[in-house]
């Protein structure tokens, strides 16, 4: 009974922390509403919002609290480490949801950056417009959230990534100028196109499989294949489909997760969003990506060669693009959002090696790979975190970004100096940081592997883009807290004491940086307890044997990677990316822009001249007289029976089954319900006008008011059907073309 009272009590819990956040943001923003309404001022901006704001942070704070209570309890105790809540008849489906050890760690931690965030956001919109809004899809990003990660199905996970990426366009488009609703635009056309992409991958694989749960995955896939084991050319094709579906869910996965090519949205919205929702796009969001790559290498193609050798290519190509990227920036934000997209690539290394078959007595690096991977997940996000609300807490100051206009800002600021150097320390791995402990696990899965020449290669390549880590934040931090600013006006008024954050923004911002100090400085104790209450999702028993991170074996990589990245700070970034007066320059050519070079005239131009040439070839086709001729004698024909026979269909009904019944007499206007309540009324406006009203009678015909009403109802009805039925006729042309494609394939 105890049993049952405390599994009961989890799953109320698993559904609180996914659909409370969606009514806790309609209330936070009608509480916004009535509070402004009582406090706006004379110029019609924004005000008031103090209930909102301690809603807000309450709400954010509950959900912590509730995500560790039901960890620590689903975890605890000789319980099963797994919990399951299914809601049956939602969107067909229904929506599944679990809670295991991976799902535990990563669920604290964004509900842990969503505290964070919403904490710094209170004083980071002080001044902005639309704040309700804002917090708002906050909120309700923060359900969708959950929703993903606490997903035990693919169809739940599509459910809510969907609702996420629309709720999170929101953030990018805050401001409402041209470059923020640019970057939305460009963010909502991946996000879609993912999605729709992802949707025809989920059709793909559950005909292919029949299931789309998580944790079925791996025997419905070796179910397949041995049924298939006798015929070699089902096996080929069993196979192939089951490409087809992953690459579809790569596409909408890597989409979101900002992998190459398809990051083009992360160096363009992260600069022109509010820094907190930066925070939680880079940190978090990238990571709902991250999550969906992570279940089809583990549960969908484990040890196949093929696709390993697939996720690392994109993972090497990620790693080392969005660090060059970074070098080149002299954006503070959109140098971090580059490096998120670098970061994203050291993490698909890791699902790489995990996916990669390995001989018998040769699979410890997946071992390795699995605990890097996901440690290096919640570093990154831990990292990001600190890291953009320290550019907040810049921008609400300085209000500029980029780095000439900015340095020297931090120099005479020694908390913030050290919550970024925190947070710089640790994504660039050095050793006592989080960040070096995720790194050398990802770095020594390569080196246990072997494989020879392209090992070598991406080893390579993984210690150079540590190197380039290292050589962008250096540049940061010293930019910002280390060089003076050029303008000595300006360098004066930032080295003016006062104060330049509130209590709130100061906890937010120190409260981040220990947990990341903390988190990195007890490898074994937490990092290593984590990954192994992990390593069930990623479909690992072993734990492995304990690696001993400060070896000189270990050390070594981490040291040649900050060499490089001392080389090229120091020969590349201070002599070829500023000028004589030691300003930044951007040196990146304008045109090298994937967005503009490929996506936008492939999108914008070269599909509609593609169609607009089908569409010219196919009208001179019929504007051929024989052919035209021909067609419309055909069409006509078929008309005229069809006209024949819904006309003898319809009279026919209405001579039998539909017969007009006789009516007493003809309504003028409204119908029973109108004309029973006008009667009422009528009589009630009589017995007011011989009473109480003898004074000021009334005389409202209620009987035509009721029709008038009920004839407003109905037309309202019909437009809203008109427009239902549009939508629906192009959902059915879209969904009849899907099944003609899956009917073909």
């Amino acid at each position: 009974m105890d049993l049952v009272w405390r599994v009961t009590k989890l799953e109320t819990g698993l559904a609180f922390l996914i659909f409370f956040p969606f009514a806790a943001g309609l209330l936070a923003y009608l509480a916004g509403r009535a509070d402004g309404k009582k406090e706006a001022n004379a110029r019609g901006q924004e005000s008031g919002g103090t209930l909102r704001d301690l809603l807000v942070a309450s709400f954010v704070v509950l959900e912590f609290i509730v995500m560790t209570i039901v960890s620590f309890s689903a975890m605890g105790n000789g319980a099963k480490p797994i919990l399951s809540l299914d809601i049956p008849g939602v969107c067909g489906l229904g929506l599944h949801f679990a809670l295991d050890g991976f799902r535990c760690i990563y669920g604290c931690a964004a509900a842990f950056m969503w505290m964070m965030a919403a904490i710094l956001s209170r004083e980071y919109f002080v001044h902005h417009h639309h704040r309700g809004r804002f917090y708002l899809f906050l909120l309700w990003t923060l359900g969708a959230t959950m929703g993903v990660f606490l997903s035990a199905d693919l169809y739940t996970t599509f459910v809510f990534f969907e609702i996420m990426s629309f709720t999170s366009y929101v953030w990018v488009a805050q401001e409402e100028n041209g470059p923020a609703l640019r970057a939305a635009a460009t963010y909502l056309a991946v996000a879609v196109t993912g999605g729709l992409v992802m949707l025809m991958g989920i059709f793909l694989l559950y005909h292919q499989l029949g299931t789309l749960t998580i944790q079925e995955l791996p025997s419905a896939v070796a179910a397949c294949q041995q049924k298939n084991a006798l015929n070699a050319g089902a096996v080929r094709q069993q196979k192939n489909t089951l490409y087809a579906a992953g690459a579809c869910l790569l596409f909408g996965f890597g989409a979101k997760a900002g992998a190459f090519p398809l990051h083009i949205w992360l160096p363009k919205a992260h600069p022109v969003a509010p820094a907190p929702a930066s925070a939680l796009l880079s940190g978090i969001l990238t990571k709902t990506g991250i999550y969906g790559i992570l279940i089809l290498g583990c549960c969908l193609f484990p040890q196949d060669r093929a696709w390993s050798l697939l996720i690392l290519a994109l993972g090497a190509a990620t790693m080392l693009g969005g660090a060059v990227l970074a070098v080149f920036s002299v954006d503070l934000k959109r140098t971090l959002a580059c490096s998120s997209m670098s970061q994203i690539g050291f993490i698909l290394i890791g699902i790489g090696m995990l996916s990669l078959p390995g001989t018998e007595g040769n699979a410890e690096y997946r071992t390795l790979a699995a605990h890097g991977t996901f440690l290096h997940m919640v570093n990154h996000s831990l990292i990001k975190l600190v890291l953009f609300l320290a550019a907040g807490a810049i921008y609400m100051n300085a209000h500029a970004l980029n780095l000439n206009d900015i340095r020297g800002f931090g120099r005479k600021k020694p908390l913030l100096k050290a919550i970024f150097l925190t947070g710089a320390l640790a994504i660039g791995g050095i050793p006592l940081f989080g960040g070096y402990v995720s790194k050398t696990l990802l770095h020594e899965s390569i080196v246990e592997c072997g494989g020879g020449l392209g090992m070598r290669l991406l080893e390579y390549t993984f210690l150079f883009s540590g190197g380039l880590t290292v050589a962008y934040m250096t540049k940061l931090f010293v930019a910002i807290f280390i060089e003076k600013n050029g303008n000595p006006a300006l360098q004066e008024k930032y080295d003016r004491r006062g104060k330049y954050m509130k209590p709130a923004s100061i906890l937010a911002l120190a409260g981040s940086a220990a947990v990341l100090f903390i988190w990195g400085l007890c490898p074994y104790n937490l990092m290593d307890r984590a990954a192994e209450l992990a390593q069930g999702f990623l479909q690992l028993t072993e734990t492995g044997h304990t690696v001993n991170y400060f070896s000189p074996g270990n050390l070594k990589g981490g040291l040649i990677s900050i060499g490089i990245g001392a080389a090229v700070y120091l020969a590349f970034i201070r002599r070829l990316l500023r000028n004589s007066k030691g300003e930044y320059i951007d040196i990146w050519p304008k045109w090298l822009d994937l967005e503009e070079l490929l996506y936008r005239p492939l999108m914008l131009r070269f599909l509609p001249w593609l169609l607009g040439g089908i569409c010219n070839a196919l009208d001179r086709i019929l504007s051929s007289p024989l052919i035209l001729k021909t067609l419309s004698t055909i069409a006509g024909a078929l008309c005229r029976i069809l006209d024949s026979l819904a006309d003898g269909l319809v009279v026919t009904l209405r001579k039998t089954l539909y017969r007009d019944s006789p009516l007493p007499h003809e309504r003028p206007e409204g119908n029973v319900l109108t004309e029973s309540l006008g009667r009422a009324l009528n009589a009630i406006q009589a017995l007011g006008n011989h009473t109480w009203r003898r004074k000021s009678p009334l005389h409202r015909d209620y009987l035509h008011l009721a029709a008038v009403k009920n004839e407003q109802f109905r037309e309202t009805n019909r437009i809203i059907q008109r427009s239902l039925s549009f939508g629906l006729l192009l959902f059915c042309i879209g969904l009849a073309l899907t099944l003609l494609y899956l009917i073909w394939w």
